[in-house]
């Protein structure tokens, strides 16, 4: 068959195949991103379908799906309120790192890993996956919740931190020298604090740049920034989501309403295609020999990650009930998570990537179920968004 036509067949069956499953997931009234996980494991490698001719768009689509995911989460605050919110919960993060990064370290020692395999197992647990927190929250309505900027808050604190982490991660397993580490720790920091600078102070003028009646040119403007920022913050070291979720921040409140009005559609088909490819190179035999120790890793880091959110939405001041969701929003794993094993099993520790991707899948399943039944459990009494406490923009 002719490979532009197998690329097309493929990709309208993957794309249909995620409307329907979206549709399932609307009746049934979950979110949709645990099934389009389990449809990607299904479709992907080893699964009863082959997908391979489609997975040359899959892959650029599923990272521009994660841009805009973090783009679209961004405009729902503004810089004040971000840098407000991470001086807040700095301790949060380093009780986060504590109990989630020790727990994954803790499990590779209990398993007999070497001490770099246990470094990169600590990372694996540690860092929340992004997209699908971003995914979730807009699914569940809680943009608006009092508990929503501490989540935002630790997730990019963690991203940030991931800045840190992965150079001496790499310089572990390769055993690269710690003057190398360093010089990409310190690059990798200042592009974030450079774009996070950048975005505070040129708001005004960033919104003179996307301002314009026609909204393909407020389109075509702001999703070329996010990509050209996105690029730049992934070259320097740092995560390319970190740079769209910046970007998000220095849309002016003025023009957030109508950005996200814009990119609600683009969003909505490229972050079905993401959350479908983080499945596909799941092979689904590999999963049984460590489903034990995975689902005994997922069950603790679900513990941690609870009471990080406990904690984190307590020092807002927020309620029992909302503190529980935002443990429960905190608790998937994905994109970072999956790097991180990606590195290790280069470096020679294939174990730790049989391990992360049982891992990653229960976590990125299990994650938006316990966080919509803590929502249905808690709904009579859950806090409502209140504009007056500055935690987000006005919609």
């Amino acid at each position: 068959m002719d490979d532009v036509a197998a690329l097309l067949l493929e990709l309208g069956a993957v794309v249909l195949a995620v409307s329907l499953l979206g549709l399932l997931a609307h009746r049934i009234g979950i979110s949709p991103v645990p099934l389009m996980l389990l449809a990607g494991v299904g479709l992907g490698a080893g699964g009863v379908i082959d997908v391979g001719h489609a997975e040359t768009f899959i892959e650029p689509a599923a990272e521009i799906g994660v841009l805009l995911l973090l783009l679209m989460l961004g405009l729902e605050f503004t810089a004040e309120e971000l840098g407000q919110s991470l001086a807040r919960h700095s301790r949060s993060g380093v009780v986060d790192f504590a109990l989630n990064a020790g727990a994954g370290f803790a499990c590779g020692l209990l398993l007999g890993m070497p001490l770099a395999a246990c470094l990169a197992l600590a990372g694996i647990t540690w860092v929340s996956s992004s997209g699908i927190i971003a995914r979730l929250l807009s699914d569940l309505g809680r943009l608006g919740n009092r508990e929503t900027p501490a989540v935002l808050s630790l997730l990019v604190i963690e991203d940030i931190a991931m800045a840190i982490f992965l150079p001496i991660l790499i310089a572990v397993l390769t055993g690269a020298e710690w003057w190398q580490a360093l010089g990409a720790v310190a690059l990798a920091l200042g592009a974030v604090s450079a774009i996070l600078f950048a975005s505070r102070r040129a708001s005004a003028g960033f919104g003179r740049l996307l301002s314009h009646p026609s909204d393909e040119q407020v389109l075509l403007r702001l999703v070329g920034i996010m990509l050209l920022v996105g690029g730049l913050t992934q070259l320097l070291g740092a995560s390319a989501a970190v740079g769209a979720f910046l970007v998000g921040i220095a849309v002016p409140t003025s023009l957030a309403t109508r950005a996200r009005s814009i990119l609600g559609p683009l969003r909505d088909l490229f972050a079905a295609i993401f959350f479908f490819s983080f499945g596909l190179p799941i092979m689904p035999a590999e999963l049984l020999p460590v489903l034990p120790a995975a689902l005994a890793l997922a069950a603790v880091t679900t513990a941690t990650k609870l009471g990080t959110g406990w904690l984190a939405a307590a020092r807002d001041g927020v309620q029992r009930r909302g503190r529980l969701r935002a443990g429960a929003a905190l608790v998937p794993r994905g994109e970072f998570s999956i790097v991180i094993a990606a590195l290790a099993v280069a470096a020679g520790h294939a174990e730790v990537g049989q391990l992360a991707a049982c891992y990653v899948l229960i976590t990125a399943i299990g994650g938006p179920l316990l966080a919509r039944w803590i929502v249905r459990s808690s709904r009579p009494g859950r806090s409502t968004p209140d504009a007056s406490l500055g935690i987000s923009r006005e919609s």
